[in-house]
């Protein structure tokens, strides 16, 4: 049976409900690629770039794929992530096996298990860049949709944009950097919740997630205190 997606109304909403003034930019992030990925058609996995100076991270994603994907042309300091992500415009990969701008990336991509991506620069201010990648399985996977990944990616700037309306782009510049400090020990964190649960990636930052939720603390908060209780056991 095909996967349902979610209709591009939904997806618009979902986006709108973001209390940008409150949520945590890890939240934020992992809302919207969440949404993405329910919404494009073709995508299996999907990740944001943010990216300020020299600096890019993967700041959320919804698997391993997408962040090795995106891992690799940060190393090799170019790929379609990259160049959407400066130029602000949409960057298609059709077809991993005929990729010629980036075909060691493509070459390795393919391998890894990704046959397509998109990309689409998501402009978010002066001091920050980013990008919204979408990996897919088979090839052509993205030809019909860049129209939709635009119109999905130019919401998902706004909310990004908007994390907190009055903040100054020094204070949203920070919150991108402890952004990038916290993925760490979020995959540390996630790593002691897969080998106690024994779940997937995705599972455990589910439950993370749900955590930070329910117990109304950041989302690097709930995996600092998981992380320094498996390493110093807990505290009296």
């Amino acid at each position: 049976m095909p996967q349902a997606h979610l209709d591009l109304a939904a997806a618009l909403i979902r986006l709108g409900r973001i209390k940008h003034d409150e949520a945590d930019l890890d939240v934020v992030l992992a809302n919207i690629a969440q949404v993405a990925k329910e919404a494009i058609p073709g995508a299996v996995e999907v990740s944001v770039t943010l990216i300020q100076g020299t600096e890019a991270c993967t700041a959320a994603y919804t698997g391993e794929l997408a962040l090795t994907l995106d891992e690799w042309q940060y190393a090799q300091g170019r790929g379609p992530c990259l160049d959407a992500a400066t130029t602000g415009t949409a960057m298609l990969v059709p077809d991993m096996t005929a990729e010629s701008r980036w075909p060691e990336w493509a070459a390795r991509a393919h391998e890894a298990g990704a046959a397509s991506s998109l990309s689409i620069g998501l402009p978010i201010q002066e001091a920050m860049v980013g990008a919204l990648n979408l990996y897919g399985a088979v090839p052509r996977a993205f030809d019909e949709q860049i129209g939709l990944a635009q119109t999905l990616a130019g919401h998902a700037a706004v909310a990004l944009a908007n994390v907190h309306l009055y903040a100054s782009t020094a204070t949203l510049a920070q919150q991108m950097r402890e952004a990038m400090q916290s993925r760490a020990v979020i995959e540390q964190a996630k790593g002691i919740i897969m080998g106690q649960r024994r779940c997937s990636a995705e599972e455990a930052f589910a439950i993370l997630a749900q955590v930070s939720q329910d117990s109304n603390r950041k989302l690097r908060e709930v995996a600092e205190s998981l992380v320094d209780r498996a390493v110093n056991g807990p505290r009296d």
